[in-house]
C-alpha cells in the first residue's frame, strides 16, 4: 500500500469524521508536497475548476448535481493529461481519482464535502510545498 493510499482509505464525503478537513488533508498535503513537480499552482488550477463547479451547483438541487457529475469526473482525465506531461505526480493522480470515486451519485452535499476537503488540502500543500522546498520568495528578504 503507498503512502497516499493508507491516507485516501480514510476519506468518506457522505459520513465525514472530524479529522477529515484537518488531519487528513494535511497527511496527504504532506505526501503530495514532497514532490517538486506538484508546485501550488498547477495544483490550484485543478482546484479551481472543483471551485467553478462548486459556484454553479450552490443553491442546485440533486438532479443538477447528477446532469454536472460526468462533467466533474472529467477532471480525471485532466489530471492524467498532466501526468502524461510531468506536471504532477502519480500520489496526486490516485488522491483526485479516489475522491471523485467516493462522490455520491445522487446526493451534492457530497460534492460539497469534496470542495472542502481539497480547500483544507490546498491550504495545507501551499505552506507545505514552500517549506519543503525553499521558494525563493521566502529567501529574499526585505529590510
Amino acid at each position: 500500500m503507498t503512502a497516499i493510499q493508507h491516507i485516501t482509505n480514510k476519506i468518506s464525503f457522505m459520513s465525514i469524521d472530524n479529522d477529515l478537513f484537518d488531519e487528513t488533508a494535511r497527511q496527504a498535503a504532506e505526501i503530495i508536497a514532497q514532490n517538486r513537480n506538484n508546485k501550488p499552482t498547477q495544483l490550484r488550477r485543478f482546484y479551481d475548476e472543483i471551485v467553478m463547479w462548486h459556484d454553479k451547483l450552490q443553491g442546485k438541487d440533486n438532479a443538477a448535481y447528477q446532469q454536472a457529475l460526468p462533467f466533474i469526473k472529467m477532471l480525471n482525465a485532466k489530471v492524467n493529461y498532466a501526468r502524461g506531461r510531468e506536471l504532477i505526480d502519480q500520489a496526486y493522480v490516485d488522491l483526485l481519482a479516489h475522491c471523485l470515486r467516493k462522490l455520491d451519485t445522487q446526493e451534492v452535499t457530497s460534492f460539497f464535502h469534496f470542495k472542502l476537503f481539497m480547500e483544507a488540502f490546498m491550504g495545507f500543500h501551499k505552506n507545505l510545498y514552500e517549506q519543503k522546498h525553499n521558494n525563493k520568495r521566502r529567501q529574499y528578504k526585505h529590510t
